[in-house]
């Protein structure tokens, strides 16, 4: 009676447990925007010149207000004369709360400033960093709307005007992106399970697992140990359900198999936990220890996402190895209703030598391998066994083809105009702004130089090619300013902030002052993005060699092999690779895109391996428990066999969900959406279905080298 009212009494408590933690962590998705930001220059290493510029450039003002530039374009030319009612708009543009003026006794709004060209003015405003930015914003917006006559448009640009249509374009986050994911994940489990209630009992166990994450996540990002950014909280989302999604998935598997080995639900989960937790551990250690690298990064956007995402699984780990062994006691075979899986007491006669020790393979234990299994993946193993050098063979090249695409890759950067996908005002006055004004306008280059050197860099700074203008920093009363020996120079760009042509400028900068002024650093928008993209690529060069490193010596650990682990790293790099070029060839040829991230090389390799390692996780410890049976050989299909129908769904369900970043219009979060979704169903399809069993099968006993399963003779 006792153990009856255990065995009941303990999944509800475990339910209950996670429950709490749902009800508390979930209003906390609320409450991100508090610890969040998404401005590029606080992710730099405070070793950065454009940093340390930064630091300095403040010191100059008492203000640490964002500028926004705003731009009223005419159909037709503005005559001087005809400018006083541009001077009222000043007036009633400076009248918009949060506000605040650069320095004392100036306005609030400068301008009207006329284009040589007649067909446009420019106002500097300066949005206080008290103030909410999106109704300053907005405000300004209405404004232009109310007051420009008939034949005139009117934008806000500059710093204020993208952050804040940044900001928009992420708003989707904590809504959109979760329904899209959740929407899609619940019609490929009704397909896969074709229940009604087991679909429900794994999407709880993954928005439970969210749900608590957050609270982690937001604790840490409160005490500053962590940067918590849009993009970062949108791979922590798809992370989290489709992560616990694929261990839920491989849990049902073995129990919905146990079920019919075994008379009672306990006996069942009891075998089914055995039999997967060892390789959900090790898929989820595999993640985390992969997530964990991107501690080594030098951008602080990288650093903080790896402990994000990390804390993200090991919530899916313990969901998916609690929780939903609890719901699936509780509900026993009703959860797989309509279709409840039943006992058979001859399939129970038949595997239960198998669950002691496992005894040594047999020619007559060979036959058994595929013998109780039908369907496409029967099928599929029979070609592996017939054709197992032709397929890897074949495989192999689709892979390299595919790779071949990486030297099309484009991915030192891209323009800030083109980071939002949908339409912007910031971005369509960006291009106003340069067809009547130099470009750079509202976003200049910021040279803080010893005071003895400012002849020098001053002079420096005017001869510039692609610079139209600089000036020192001075009072009202026309003295320059100086600041513990250092004087400010601020430089206006001819050409975009964000362009390559003003990234050569900044560049060419730097390498002048150098001589000129040897102690002077150049900061600005321009100078963080050049930053950003040198240390985005060095971060890439030197954390991919960790990261292999880490997972090879997770599976030599758990594989007890040396030659399956090498193989199966490779693979998986290459079929990154194979992701990387093709994804490349699509982003120029098919969407347009104007490039790539610096970022996007490294989060898809890090996402890719260490997902894709999962898949060769769940199959091969599936095949060396059959090996200890059966044979190499014949463990090998028998491992394809059993797995291949859990593995693939797992694939196509971590496929959808980052797909579903794609509905947030971020350059980045479209590249990344589609990269992983690609890699990983080409390392389901392809990979992990026919190129590693079919290698294996081909090198037969001594893929286990030098464990002495390696050393068993496998029978054909």
């Amino acid at each position: 009676m006792r153990s009856t009212w255990l065995r009941v009494l303990l999944p509800v408590v475990v339910v209950l447990i996670w429950l709490v933690g749902a009800a508390v962590g979930g209003p906390t998705f609320g409450r991100l925007e508090e610890v969040s930001s998404n401005d590029q220059a606080s992710f730099l290493p405070a070793s950065a010149e454009s940093t340390e510029a930064g630091e300095l450039q403040q010191r100059f003002s008492d203000s640490d207000a964002i500028p926004a530039v705003i731009v009223a374009e005419s159909d037709t030319v503005i005559p001087p004369r005809d400018l006083g009612p541009y001077e009222e708009l000043g007036d009633t543009l400076g009248q918009v709360e949060g506000l605040e003026p650069p320095a004392e006794g100036a306005p609030a709004v400068a301008g009207p400033i006329p284009s040589e060209d007649g067909l446009a003015v420019q106002y500097i405003a300066f949005v206080s960093s008290d103030a909410e930015l999106a109704e300053v914003v907005t405000e300004l917006r209405q404004v232009l709307g109310d007051e420009l006559p008939d034949g005139v448009t009117g934008y806000v640009t500059g710093p204020a005007g993208f952050t804040n249509d940044l900001v928009e374009a992420f708003g989707g986050i904590d809504g959109i992106l979760l329904g899209v994911a959740l929407g899609a994940v619940f019609v490929i489990l009704l397909a896969v399970y074709r229940s009604v209630v087991l679909p429900f009992l794994v999407l709880l166990t993954s928005v439970f697992a969210l749900a608590t994450s957050i609270l982690l996540v937001f604790a840490f990002a409160k005490l500053d140990w962590i940067q918590l950014s849009g993009q970062s909280q949108g791979i922590l989302s798809i992370l989290v359900i489709g992560a616990a999604t694929d261990y839920a998935l491989l849990l049902v598997a073995r129990f919905r198999e146990a079920l019919a080995e075994h008379e009672t639900t306990w006996e069942a989960m009891r075998a089914a936990y055995r039999g997967s937790v060892e390789p959900i551990l090790a898929s989820g250690a595999t993640v985390i220890l992969g997530l964990l690298c991107l501690l080594f990064s030098d951008l602080n956007s990288n650093k903080s996402l790896g402990p994000i995402a990390a804390i993200g699984i090991v919530f899916s780990l313990a969901a998916a190895l609690t929780l939903l062994p609890a719901l699936l006691l509780l509900f026993g075979r009703a959860a797989f209703w309509p279709l409840r899986p039943r006992y058979d007491p001859e399939l129970a006669v038949a595997v239960a030598p198998h669950h002691g020790r496992h005894a040594a393979p047999t020619a007559a234990g060979a036959e058994t391998g595929l013998e109780r299994l039908s369907g496409i993946w029967k099928r599929v193993a029979l070609q592996v066994a017939r054709r197992p050098r032709v397929l890897w063979i074949a495989s192999l090249l689709i892979l390299v083809a595919g790779a071949l695409g990486l030297t099309q890759l484009q991915a030192n950067g891209v323009p800030q105009s083109a980071l939002i996908l949908t339409p912007s005002n910031a971005v369509d006055g960006q291009e106003a702004l340069g067809r009547h004004f130099d470009a750079g306008s509202g976003s200049p280059v910021y040279v803080v130089a010893p005071e003895a050197e400012q002849a020098a860099a001053l002079d420096v700074v005017n001869t510039q090619d692609g610079i139209a203008d600089a000036t020192l920093t001075a009072d009202p009363g026309g003295a320059v300013i100086v600041e513990d020996g250092r004087v400010l120079i601020s430089g206006t760009l001819e050409y975009q902030a964000d362009s390559d042509q003003a990234e050569d400028v900044v560049r060419e900068l730097r390498t002048a002052l150098d001589e000129a002024s040897p102690d002077a650093l150049v900061g600005g928008v321009t100078a963080v993005a050049i930053d950003t993209n040198d240390t985005a690529l060095a971060d890439l060069v030197k954390i991919i060699p960790i990261v292999l490193v880490v997972i090879l010596v997770v599976l030599i650990i758990l594989l007890r092999s040396i030659l399956a682990p090498v193989l199966l790293v490779a693979s998986v790099a290459l079929s990154n690779a194979t992701a990387l070029g093709v994804s490349a060839l699509v982003f120029n040829n098919l969407f347009g895109f104007e490039g790539a991230d610096a970022s996007v090389p490294l989060f898809a390799f890090v996402f890719l391996v260490a997902l894709g390692v999962d898949y060769n996780i769940f199959l091969m410890t599936r095949v060396r428990e059959e090996s200890l049976r059966l044979g190499t050989r014949p463990g090998v299909l028998r491992g394809l066999g059993v797995t291949g129908g859990v593995i693939t769904s797992a694939g196509v369900v971590l496929a959808a969900t980052f797909a579903a970043l794609g509905v947030i219009p971020i350059l980045f979060l479209a590249q990344i959406a589609f990269i992983v979704a690609f890699g990983v169903l080409l390392d389901t399809v392809l990979v992990r279905s026919l190129l590693i069993p079919a290698l294996a099968y081909d090198i037969g006993p001594k893929i286990w080298w030098p464990s002495k399963l390696g050393r068993v003779p496998s029978p054909r």
